[in-house]
């Protein structure tokens, strides 16, 4: 057994609110984070195994360490070696490229820190890390090949946290719990909390095994099955560390430990995850996704406040038409991709002078003459001359006459089956030789400049020559594994994904004014890349179920409510209360109305108009402040019982909005606590006669019946 040396620190340095701790240990550079507050907390490490008999006992036992430092980068090259330590196929966290990495030069200022570490064989990597808006942190790995031969490259990180936690002298027994969010259609951000323990990753008695928990996703959506992100939380010291990816394509976290100490790493999916691996030439480099990283004093829900809070910038750059978070109805759920010039002219009159802005044409205005499916027809994009007889030209300035903004609906990236596009083969991507076909689905291969000429010459001369100011783009199948480059599968996906978000830069530089909601089944693109692109993100399909409440709450964990467009889909047939639980649902984000809304009575339609105006009053609470769930509600989503409540507090904390729903056997009464005193009530939406009061400690809502919605706007005095 070799001995480990002790640590080293090489720099401590305040970003913000928090202190990044660089050390040493037997050459292998790692990184430490803490908040700045709580730098004094931070306990002396042990050195050696103390607590284990058995080690006592060997020869060798007073030579093994407690803990080993992990690498500040994980980079696998391919010809190394293996780390060994049991991890093939499981990890290559521990890779050797890593260990042959030595500190060259480190700058910090006030707002960044670069680390630049050079290999014997010629690699630099030059390590950033950046302060960002809310005290997060951005971490990005640039690889850059200064040898005289390629490389090729099968893991690299975008960012690496190691020594947690540096709040206990061991190995922190029965303290972390690791957080994590699962997502599926209709069903995105469910958070799962599990101990370190519950997940079997205890530190061996030799502390010699590598013990890793690597998840993620493979394909082009990527909120699939998991959301990119990761966070530990040390419950006996009250800190938190996590990290978000902004990545849209293959992507993998890991929470992995050697002895007692815990690291949490990701970045692309690597080749034994995702089938990736890539040629860097001599001269070249690449440089990794960025991962916003956070650690605060608190738990998770403090964690995912600076997580959000790092968005804020890019969501500031929507066009100038978003400042107020407009109203969207979307005839969608109306049409179900049958919409008509009559149909929405129609939807366009009930909606004037009603506070809506947006009203967006979804599928089908394309839908082909016969029986044809519009679902496997989209790539040609040529209007249905029978639905439209004036033209899309024709039913926008309609729209447009009666004070609307029309948006429209595509499915750039696909083609399909039944479309003149999906015949152009050489333009499409392939997989082992053949066109990559998945269900009735193609892909264009936006690696190709010309492909993406296409695609955006289409869609502006469309969108600008009628007059549209909203584009929906939404997504519907993903690639998977990859397809054909000369770097592998994975590569191929990785260019297909850069190239999706060149072809949205490329749409809004022709139009800077447009609105784009970023759309993929819902929420399978619920990540920073996609949505630090576009206006508005889509945030489930589960369009008029009773779970749409539920997603919408949990979602605000990982993107702001100002982006987060909720469907509110109502019918005639619809009872008081369920009209209300439905449109409270909207109040979680960007409120969506769909349905049935030329159908309703007229005392119906009042009751949508209140809740216009309640949500246009309170949108400033939406743009700007926390949120905090509260309620008791059991395990199902799709057969949920108990109650939920979201109160989101104003960045200046002088307003609060309460959004409460009830769901099977719900209570009679149920309590949303408030911080501080002074509050009021300032307007209420609800179907029923039940009393909203207010106390110094809360607002207690009485007489509750089973799925109901309720909306309040509270006020705090001076």
């Amino acid at each position: 057994m070799s001995v480990v040396e002790d640590r080293e620190e090489i720099l401590a340095h305040a970003l913000g609110p928090t202190e990044l701790r660089y050390v040493r240990q037997s050459g292998i550079v790692g990184l430490e984070i803490v908040p700045a507050a709580r730098s004094r907390d931070r306990r002396p490490r042990r050195s050696r195994i103390d607590d284990v008999p058995a080690v006592d006992a060997l020869p060798f036992g007073g030579e093994l360490p407690a803990g080993r430092i992990d690498p500040l980068v994980t980079l696998q090259l391919r010809g190394d070696s293996a780390s060994g330590m049991f991890t093939q196929g499981r990890s290559t966290r521990w890779a050797p490229a890593g260990s042959r990495f030595t500190l060259l030069e480190q700058t910090a200022s006030l707002d960044a820190v670069s680390t630049v570490l050079r290999s014997p064989d010629g690699l630099q990597i030059v390590h950033r890390v950046e302060l960002v808006a809310g005290g997060a942190l951005v971490f990005r790995c640039t690889v850059e090949n200064l040898s005289e031969e390629p490389v090729v490259i099968e893991a690299l990180s975008s960012f690496c946290l190691s020594a947690i936690t540096p709040f206990a002298r061991d190995d922190a027994s029965g303290r972390l719990v690791l957080h994590r969010m699962r997502s599926a259609w209709s069903a995105e951000g469910r958070l799962v909390s599990e101990s370190l323990e519950d997940l079997h990753l205890e530190r061996s008695w030799l502390g010699v095994a590598g013990m890793s928990e690597r998840f993620g996703q493979v394909g082009s959506m990527p909120v699939r099955g998991w959301m990119p992100f990761v966070a530990v939380e040390d419950r006996a010291a009250g800190v938190t560390w996590g990290a978000q990816l902004a990545w849209g394509g293959s992507w993998q976290l890991e929470v992995a430990r050697l002895g007692d100490d815990v690291a949490l790493a990701g970045g692309l999916a690597d080749r034994e995850f995702g089938h990736w691996t890539k040629m860097i030439a001599p001269g070249q480099s690449l440089t990794s996704p960025d991962a916003i990283v956070a650690v605060v004093s608190g738990g998770v829900d403090e964690l995912h406040d600076a997580l959000l809070e790092a968005q804020d910038g890019s969501a500031g750059d929507a066009p100038g038409e978003e400042a107020d978070l407009p109203i969207v109805v979307n005839e969608w759920c109306s049409s179900w991709g049958n919409p008509s010039h009559e149909s929405l002219v129609a939807l366009a009159d009930r909606l004037v002078g009603s506070g809506v802005r947006y009203l967006v044409i979804d599928a089908g205005w394309f839908r082909p003459e016969g029986e044809k499916d519009w679902a496997r027809a989209h790539g040609d994009w040529i209007p249905n001359t029978e639905q439209f007889p004036s033209g899309l030209k024709g039913v926008a300035d309609a729209l447009r006459e009666r004070g609307l903004i029309p948006g429209l609906w595509f499915e750039l990236e696909t083609v399909g089956s039944d479309s003149m596009a999906y015949q152009c083969v050489d333009r499409l991507l392939h997989r082992d030789g053949v066109p990559l076909t998945v269900g009735s689905r193609r892909f264009w291969n936006l690696a190709r400049p010309e492909v993406v000429d296409h695609l955006v010459d289409t869609a502006v001369e469309l969108l600008e020559g009628a007059g549209f100011g909203y584009l929906k783009i939404d997504y519907n199948e993903t690639i998977g594994l990859g397809s054909d480059h000369a770097d592998g599968l994975g590569e191929g996906l990785r260019q297909q994904i850069l190239g999706s978000h060149r072809l949205l830069r490329r749409i809004q530089d022709r139009m800077p004014d447009l609105v784009v909601e970023n759309c993929a089944s819902g929420g399978h693109r619920l990540e920073p890349s996609f949505v630090g692109r576009t206006a508005m993100t889509s945030c489930s399909d589960a369009h008029e179920v009773v779970e749409i409440p539920i997603i919408a709450a949990e979602v605000q964990r990982v993107i702001l409510p100002r982006q987060a467009q909720v469907w509110a889909v109502i019918h005639a047939e619809d009872s008081p209360d369920r009209l209300t639980y439905s449109l409270a649902a909207g109040f979680l984000g960007r409120l969506c109305l769909s349905g049935a809304l030329t159908d309703l009575g007229e005392e119906q339609w009042a009751l949508v108009r209140r809740a216009i105006h309640l949500y246009r009053k309170t949108t400033p609470i939406l743009k700007r402040g926390t949120s905090r769930r509260f309620g008791q509600r059991g395990h199902s989503w799709r057969r949920p019982e108990g109650w939920q409540a979201v109160r989101r507090l104003s960045d200046d904390g002088r307003r609060a909005l309460i959004v409460l729903h009830s769901f099977r056997n719900a209570p009679n009464r149920a309590e949303v606590p408030l911080e501080g005193g002074g509050w009021s009530v300032a307007g209420v939406l609800r179907s029923t006669g039940g009393d909203v009061s207010v106390a110094s400690d809360g607002v207690s809502f009485e007489d509750l019946v089973d799925f109901e919605g309720v909306v309040v706007e509270l006020i705090r005095g001076c």
